[in-house]
């Protein structure tokens, strides 16, 4: 296989049988300060988070303030900032003094550090800082980037939204070609947080690229309100989820209205570890607890009247009632009791044990 199913981030497995990951994207919520973006690692340890991650961007590495400009009104939701795109992207940057302090922040935390980088020069800095890299879902369709990022040796999670399967299959296998450690995240690059977006969430696309790459570890990157698509994702095998993190969705900023808070996402890591509980292992069988209820619930069939040693058991002398007692005949090995002899009396209402009936009598 050209991918492994199963690696490690740091101390935390990622693969099908193992707990979800779940990353708490920080991105530009710490809003140019460093003690909020030291509270925020905080913050998202106690909510539950597994990783905290930043995004290491520089406007004019990422952003062209005249091709912006000429969008104009077609900036999408962009278009609606107090800012310009270049002004606000340039506000939202990392201070990259910040790396090594935020990585012994996120290791004092117990929380993993990790970053989305978006130039070559942020890979080099926060590479011997970092257990895994983030790729953009606005970076799929730069292979020359995502195979830099590959090669550093470190795992790699590439979100795939506003991405075709032919765009999709060129991205994946650009990064697999040079590191096997890889999960794919299903997302929608939608950041808008208006419940619309449902539709466009299209949780249904993970089947389909785990038939593409079976047994790949896929995942979500998601930005819709609540946690609805997360448990969706996670029941169709989604083992590493992110989303956006802040302590207030009131304040200014491109990203806190459609991030998590410290209470919500609390919530939706209960309710993930209770659906990971309830998912199982997939083998249809008597559960542990459903022991009892073999017994009580489950109808065996009993006698209608009594029977001396050596009656030939007809229809009419039984019934099908509960409980089922081990051992008992169920109703349907009924075929296989009539016509054959007790070997023992047996009284009105008492069980026909499978010991009872004279013969061989198949236990179907």
């Amino acid at each position: 296989m050209r991918y492994n199913n199963c690696f490690k981030i740091g101390d935390a497995e990622i693969s099908i049988s193992a707990p979800t990951y779940f990353i708490a994207d920080i991105a530009a919520n710490h809003d140019g300060s460093l003690d909020r973006a030291r509270a925020l690692i905080r913050l998202a340890k106690e909510a539950g988070a597994d990783c905290v991650k930043f995004q290491h961007f520089r406007a004019d590495k990422i952003v062209s303030d005249v091709g912006f400009r000429d969008l104009g009104s077609q900036a999408s939701h962009q278009s609606r900032w107090k800012k310009s795109v270049f002004e606000t992207y340039r506000d939202a940057e990392f201070n990259r003094d910040w790396n090594a302090t935020l990585a012994d922040e996120a290791k004092d935390a117990g929380v993993h550090f990790m970053t989305t980088p978006y130039d070559t020069e942020a890979v080099d800095q926060v590479d011997p800082l970092v257990l895994a890299f983030k790729i953009g879902s606005g970076d799929v369709t730069w292979p020359e980037f995502i195979q830099y990022v590959a090669s550093k040796g470190k795992p790699v999670l590439l979100a795939c939204g506003a991405s075709s399967l032919e765009d999709t299959v060129r991205a994946v296998e650009t990064a697999i070609a040079v590191n096997p450690n890889f999960a794919l995240l299903q997302c929608n690059t939608n950041y808008t947080g208006s419940i619309e977006n449902f539709h466009c969430v299209n949780l249904r696309a993970l089947k389909q690229l785990g038939e593409l790459y079976p047994q790949m570890v896929v995942g979500l990157s998601d930005h819709t309100p609540g946690h609805v698509t997360v448990l969706g994702a996670i029941a169709l095998g989604a083992r590493v989820v992110e989303k956006h993190f802040t302590d207030d969705n009131s304040r200014e900023g491109p990203d806190h209205g459609f991030s998590m808070n410290p209470k919500t996402w609390r919530e939706m890591i209960d309710r993930s570890r209770e659906l990971e509980a309830s998912l199982g292992d997939g083998l249809k069988k008597v559960e542990e607890n459903e022991q009892e209820t073999v017994v009580l619930q489950r109808r065996c069939l009993r006698l209608t009247r009594d029977a001396a040693a050596g009656a030939v058991l007809t229809v009419d002398m039984l019934e099908a009632l509960r409980p089922a007692p081990r051992g008992s005949v169920p109703p349907y090995g009924l075929p296989n009791v009539v016509g054959r002899t007790l070997k023992t009396a047996r009284t009105y209402g008492s069980a026909l044990n499978w010991a009872d009936v004279d013969g061989e009598a198949a236990r179907a």
